[in-house]
Parts: structure tokens; C-alpha cells; sequence
């Protein structure tokens, strides 16, 4: 029987609504592998960023019983390098070894609370400075998405924490079952925790032809040899104009972007397959095994066939 890992989400003052419910949302669609609580460090009510509070039903003692817990963003007044008592009391109930992830203004809970010191962690990019101020054991990486310091994993701002939970699903239980949550609830599948923050980032007009379309054409053709003359064509676009337009969309240029999805691809292959590494390496458009090995090395820091021995050896 599988065995169904517990989520408990520690609700703040100040919580922001949509961060909040995305532990529910994505581990909600993982077909019962997980079982999301939510808490308060004292069992009361919880004041909202937004104009409403909400009711939750469990107090701090459900932390105790948490395989992974959550914080999301936190309100202004928890942006210091003090932990009020009654959450550093909450945060001891947490068992040795479980997994914490903070989203956004999260971490700065946990830094706060010493969980963070020595770590490599991330957070909004807008209060890295401050967050540097505050805490300057923890080592902080504000150009990522997700930082995955296991046990602690730490991610920026709002979508990223849809990112850090589908990379726990994969991570637990494969990408096949990550990407069909990520169907269900209607977000890109894999970002890679590396890919930059959006700092700053101009949006395209309106009126701009979108690369999705070739997107979605070069991800049914990633065994095969795709060059950006390839892509722009599709696109009917210049060089040029593709890859300011591609950039401004997806975040990474081309190259990098067709790199993730074949990574992602090949991943997927080594989890559910017996295929040999070259293989694999053709099927998703690697030269050769060696090509393989080093992009998923670069990844994740493991080779191929650690890659395969771990995930099965964890399922």
C-alpha cells in the first residue's frame, strides 16, 4: 500500500491567500500521495495580507506530525531576526529530519529561527538586501527560483512555490506523476530551480507574435537536431527577434531552455525505463551518452545511472 506523506502548512500573521493554498493545490492533485493540513502556531484565527482573516482548524501540534512542512509568506512584521515565542515554540514541535520549505518572505522565518545558518537558501529578490542584513550565515542565492538544501528547501517569490512543490512531487514520486499535476492544474511542469528570477523583466506587447506555439512544436521534435535558425523559422521570425522575444517570454534563451527539456525528458526515461544511456541520450536530442551525462551532471550533480539508482531506490 502506498504510503501517504503528510504536509502541514504553518499559517502566519500576514499570510498572502494565493501562496497559502498552493501546497493544497499541487499536492492536492498528486492522487493521494499526500495528506495537507493546515495550521497556526497557536490555533487561532490568522490575519490575511489581504482584507479578510481565515479559520484554521489545527493548532501547532499538528506540526508534530508533518513528513514535510510549509511556510509561506509571512507579513511585514516578521521581516526582523527575531521569532516571536509562540512560532519559535510552534517550529519545535517539528521532528528531526522532517522537510521544511519556505515560499517567498518564508525563509526569513526560518533564517530567524537558525534553521537557514550554514544553508544555501533564496528568497524574493526584492528583500535580498535586507534579508543579507539580517542574516549573514546563510548563504543566500537571490538570482534562483527554488534552492533544494535538503532537508530545507527554500523558494522566491509567489509562482516559484508552485515550482519547489511539483519538484517535491518529482522528486518523491517521478516526473510522470509531476507532469500530469502540472496538467491538472494548468502550470508550465518543469522550471528548473536554477532559472533566474523575473527581476525587472520587461513584458512583450500585446500585440507580439508569441514563440509559444514553437515551443510546444520543438518539445515534439526534441530528438532531432534543432538549431535557432530552426526554431526562428517556425516562428517566422528573425534571429534576432526570436531570441529577444523567446527571452522575454520564457526567461532563458533558447539553447538553455531546449537544454531543460531534453534534461527533464531524459529523467523521465531514466525513472520509468531499462533503456541504455545512449539511448536515452538520442531520444532526447543528446549527441552522445557523454553529452548526456555532463548537461545532467550540470543539472542535478549526479550522473545517469545515480540518477536511475537513487529515484528506484527511493520509490
Amino acid at each position: 500500500m502506498q504510503r501517504v506523506e503528510r504536509v502541514v502548512v504553518l499559517a502566519l500573521d500576514g499570510v498572502y491567500p494565493f501562496e497559502l493554498g498552493i501546497p493544497s493545490r499541487i499536492f492536492g492533485a498528486a492522487d493521494g500521495r499526500y495528506d495537507v493540513r493546515t495550521c497556526s502556531a497557536d490555533g487561532g484565527p490568522v490575519r490575511t495580507n489581504a482584507d479578510f482573516s481565515i479559520t484554521v482548524e489545527r493548532g501547532p501540534d499538528a506540526l508534530a506530525t508533518a513528513d514535510t512542512v510549509v511556510i509561506p509568506p509571512v507579513g511585514q512584521e516578521f521581516l526582523t531576526d527575531h521569532v516571536p515565542d509562540e512560532v519559535r515554540a510552534a517550529l519545535a514541535r517539528i521532528r528531526p529530519g522532517t522537510r521544511i520549505v519556505s515560499i517567498c518572505t518564508g525563509a526569513f522565518v526560518l533564517a530567524a529561527a537558525g534553521l537557514l545558518d550554514g544553508r544555501r537558501a533564496t528568497t524574493h529578490w526584492h528583500l535580498a538586501d535586507l534579508f543579507r542584513r539580517m542574516f549573514p550565515h546563510v548563504e543566500l542565492d537571490p538570482d534562483v527560483l527554488f534552492v533544494d538544501d535538503d532537508p530545507v528547501l527554500t523558494s522566491a517569490g509567489a509562482a516559484s512555490g508552485v515550482d519547489v512543490c511539483l519538484h517535491l512531487v518529482r522528486k518523491d514520486h517521478g516526473s510522470r506523476l509531476a507532469n500530469a499535476v502540472a496538467r491538472r492544474c494548468v502550470v508550465p511542469p518543469f522550471r528548473e530551480g536554477g532559472q533566474a528570477q523575473y527581476i525587472e523583466r520587461p513584458v512583450p506587447d500585446t500585440g507580439a507574435t508569441s514563440t509559444a506555439a514553437t515551443r510546444v512544436w520543438a518539445l515534439e521534435r526534441l530528438g532531432e537536431p534543432l538549431t535557432l535558425s530552426d526554431l526562428a523559422g517556425h516562428a517566422r521570425m528573425s534571429l534576432r527577434t526570436f531570441a529577444r522575444r523567446f527571452h522575454d517570454e520564457v526567461g532563458v534563451s533558447p539553447g538553455r531552455w531546449l537544454i531543460q527539456q531534453r534534461v527533464a525528458r531524459a529523467r523521465n526515461l531514466l525513472e520509468s525505463s531499462d533503456l541504455p544511456v545512449d539511448s536515452i541520450a538520442g531520444q532526447v536530442g543528446f549527441a552522445t551518452g557523454a553529452s548526456l551525462r555532463q548537461h545532467l551532471h550540470a543539472a542535478i550533480g549526479v550522473s545517469p545511472q545515480a540518477y536511475r539508482r537513487t529515484f528506484r531506490t527511493t520509490r
